[in-house]
């Protein structure tokens, strides 16, 4: 008979109990740390947002949206990555955020009464206001008396819902419908189509989707700017808060946060009607005359051809014969100069005026420092395009001057109209220039660009959906 050993025995009991002790201890350590300190040792911040034009999408450089910058720029000022998780519906956000499926949410949220109870608000980066929109040509409310007994519709779980409740209260013949499927940008061009009277909306939101659909129009504020910010869920650690507040104290102070307003907000808020409902019908009836030269320049150079065509039609209207009592003449209106050094032959033929104009640019944008980046680099050198580079540099060297940074164009465009001031101008190396001109000019082609980039997204949907419609089944 076989006798067992007493110590062999009593070595699995303790592995085991090394093994309970190990899981006992591993808990307490994560429990003394802070929320911070826990987003850093894993390495992740986990966020919640939403696709939409303010928020989060993917443009053809990659991921964009001003919450998305703003929240990927918090995350590597922490040292760690960003892991996004895009909700259908804004209405889920909040109650996600709570269930602790997030550190925190980045998604144009309103700082409202009604949603302090559910979560913590970080400070503001951003002020808006609730806006009535309607259709032109439909009767225009000109208080909120006359809303009632219109066709009213709100996405639900939203601000605007809550702001029309307690409206209700002084109005109690003022209706409304809150929509669980369609967002807010639906709503908007449910307006535009004609299929809903009137929507409320963030003024951002509307600023961008006006770009698109020009006939939506502002009837009045439906109350005093409000704030935008962030959310955490309710506790007791305010860690990732504070570091949330300190981050935005930085880059407010730095001037980036005004950049990324700029960026994503500035070109919007500056459009208005007439030029971009005369741009809508000339993207349809005059731009495929011209299509495949922005496509080909674009392709050789680098470039975007919709950036390309955008240029084109601030130039020119893309009227090929177009000239300029300066002396610029074809699609890109460019000068003689410029031509004989990009090798144009003929300026007004459509082709080499676009292919020259594509050169050009991509000329600009190399002589460019090389630490100018981004899209500061894109539109100092569409500056450059319309004002030359020489009177370029002036602007920045004044910008440097006064305390500005002359690498971004935010800093930049500030300086440019001082050169056409004959008390700044003979302070310059290169003399008095029209230096509004090149600010309207970027703000314009920035316009067109993302109103262009949007439909062209729109019209490749759609041929893929087509695509799959005619596919024949599987045997």
């Amino acid at each position: 008979m076989r006798r067992r050993n007493p110590a062999a025995a009593r070595y699995p009991v303790c592995r085991v109990l090394l093994v309970l002790v190990s899981l006992l201890l591993l808990p307490s350590c994560w429990l003394s740390q802070n929320k911070l300190q826990t987003v850093k040792a894993t390495g992740e911040l986990v966020g919640l947002t939403r696709v939409s034009p303010t928020t989060y999408y993917e443009s053809p450089e990659g991921l964009a949206g001003f919450e998305y910058d703003l929240v990927k720029a918090f995350a590597d000022h922490l040292g760690v990555r960003l892991r996004l998780i895009v909700v259908d519906r804004s209405a889920d956000i909040l109650p996600r955020l709570a269930n602790g499926e997030a550190d925190i949410a980045a998604a144009g949220l309103t700082v409202t009464e009604g949603f302090r109870w559910q979560v913590k608000f970080t400070p503001p980066y951003q002020d808006i206001r609730q806006q009535v929109v309607y259709r032109l040509g439909t009767p225009r409310p000109a208080s909120i008396q006359d809303l009632v007994g219109r066709q009213i519709e709100v996405h639900a779980g939203t601000g605007y819902a809550e702001r029309l409740a307690a409206l209700k209260q002084q109005y109690p013949a003022l209706e409304w419908s809150e929509s669980e499927d369609h967002e807010t940008e639906a709503l908007l061009q449910m307006v535009w189509e004609g299929l809903l009277e009137i929507t409320i909306a963030d003024s951002n939101i509307v600023a961008l989707n006006r770009q698109f659909f020009p006939e939506l129009q502002v009837a009045f504020d439906l109350q005093k700017p409000e704030p935008l910010a962030w959310a955490l869920p309710l506790s007791d650690d305010n860690s990732l808060h504070d570091a949330v507040a300190q981050f935005l104290e930085k880059i407010r102070a730095s001037g980036e946060l005004n950049n990324l307003l700029e960026r994503y907000y500035g070109p919007a808020s500056r459009s208005n009607f007439i030029n971009l409902t005369v741009y809508q019908v000339r993207l349809r009836n005059r731009l495929p005359l011209f299509q495949q030269f922005f496509e080909a320049a674009g392709k050789k150079q680098g470039l975007d051809w919709r950036l390309l065509a955008a240029i084109g039609y601030q130039e020119s209207f893309w009227d090929p014969k177009a000239r300029s009592p300066t002396g610029v003449r074809g699609i890109m209106m460019l000068t003689e100069e410029t031509a004989k050094q990009m090798d144009i032959a003929d300026l007004l033929d459509p082709q080499q005026s676009i292919d020259g104009g594509a050169r050009y640019l991509r000329h600009l944008i190399d002589r460019l420092p090389e630490r100018i980046t981004g899209t500061d680099r894109l539109w100092l050198a569409l500056a450059a395009y319309n004002i030359g580079l020489y009177h370029l540099e002036d602007a920045r060297v004044l910008t440097q001057k006064q305390g500005g940074d002359p690498d971004r164009w935010n800093d930049v465009k500030q300086r440019l109209p001082l050169l056409a001031d004959p008390a700044w101008a003979v302070k310059v190396k290169y003399g008095a220039a029209r230096g509004m001109e090149p600010v309207v000019f970027v703000n314009h082609v920035r316009t067109y660009y993302d109103v262009l980039v949007k439909q062209d997204e729109e019209e490749k949907a759609s041929r893929s959906t087509d695509a799959l419609k005619l596919k024949p089944p599987a045997l």
